[in-house]
């Protein structure tokens, strides 16, 4: 009977102890965390309160019922109950701790992520998992149970999940590189291959594209992260090369001043800038001219709004100067025929006609 009273006294006092130490130690920690400019301590406090007090809680039962002469049962059972409630506690503070560092590093190294909070949602499910497996493996341990024999029994059938689970494995592994190189972010514009699009969704297997069409592309992970991305949304500034050509009738002094105007046009259209334009080949049935010119944005509609509105000023430019443009064509030359020869060759294209 005494030693029931005394475990009574001992849970009591534990209380008793831990609602002082709530109510003192951790009342001053959030004055003292509200002071500070940072919210890292904040978090770290509120951490501490919500799975140190339960844990402190359960310690207080160990202690109260471990001198107890408790049937060999109830003392296994009472035992193996401990373990479980505390491990599972311990997983949740370190996996609560593990989130938060992640956090705040992840926000110190990636600050102009513009999808930042997305990423890392995306990144904790996965944390959480590899945190409570090896808390599972650590429970298993302490219950009793060969850890090693358990990992060998599985054997074949182990081969055989993942052999047969090695593509989702590969998807996984790609969508954790993603995530942590950002070769693209939610809404940029990319070609994968054959395929191009807006960057609409970032998943464990599978990434998925809108479109120009506006039908969705799902690409998966593997291939991916395998092929060579094209990232237009990274794309700074825009080079742009056109050729055109003009007839063969076009004065040599025309030729010398077509490049200057075309740079004077570029340069008056607005966030454009001139590289060079040239005369630079003899085509078949023109003379071919090449322009480079740069486009300050990466937005394609300003583009080619841009190259509307050189079009048009190169097109009213060469109309009122006389020049035309080149398209395909063919002139046959005839030389003068006999007499005889011409006449019947008229009167045999007069009955073709009839």
């Amino acid at each position: 009977m005494s030693d029931y009273l005394i475990a009574v006294a001992i849970l009591f006092c534990a209380i008793i102890l831990i609602k002082i130490l709530r109510r003192s130690a951790f009342k001053r920690l959030k004055k003292w965390a509200a002071k500070s400019e940072n919210i890292y301590d904040d978090a770290i406090v509120n951490i501490l309160e919500r799975d140190l007090i339960p844990i402190a809680y359960i310690a207080s039962i160990y202690l109260a019922i471990a001198n107890l002469a408790l049937h060999p049962i109830l003392e296994r059972a009472s035992e193996v109950m401990m373990i479980v409630i505390s491990t599972i506690l311990m997983i949740r503070l370190i996996s609560a701790v593990v989130e938060y560092i992640t956090r705040i590093y992840w926000i110190n190294y990636q600050r102009d992520n513009v999808n930042l909070e997305q990423s890392i949602n995306a990144l904790m499910p996965a944390l959480r998992i590899v945190i409570w497996l090896i808390g599972t493996i650590f429970l298993l341990d302490n219950l009793g149970f060969d850890i090693s024999a358990v990992v060998t029994s599985l054997g074949i059938g182990g081969v055989a999940i993942a052999l047969a689970s090695q593509g989702v494995l590969q998807d996984l592994f790609s969508y954790f590189s993603i995530l942590l190189d950002r070769p693209f972010e939610l809404g940029d514009f990319i070609i994968v291959g054959d395929y191009l699009g807006t960057v609409e969704y970032v998943g464990i297997k599978t990434t998925r594209l809108k479109s120009v069409g506006g039908e969705q592309i799902i690409i998966g992970n593997n291939d991916l992260v395998g092929s060579r991305i094209r990232n237009f949304k990274r794309m700074r500034q825009r080079r742009i090369v056109f050729k055109f050509g003009v007839l063969y009738e076009t004065s040599t002094e025309q030729l010398r001043q077509i490049p200057g105007w075309i740079t004077e046009i570029i340069e008056q259209t607005e966030n454009a800038t001139c590289d060079r334009a040239h005369f630079s080949s003899y085509g078949e049935y023109s003379l071919n001219f090449e322009v480079v010119y740069f486009i300050d944005t990466n937005d394609y509609s300003v583009y080619m709004n841009a190259q509307q509105e050189i079009n048009l000023a190169v097109k009213n430019k060469f109309a009122e100067h006389g020049i035309e443009f080149a398209y395909p064509s063919q002139t046959t030359y005839l030389d003068i025929l006999p007499a005889g020869l011409s006449s019947q060759l008229e009167q045999s294209t007069t009955e073709n006609v009839v």
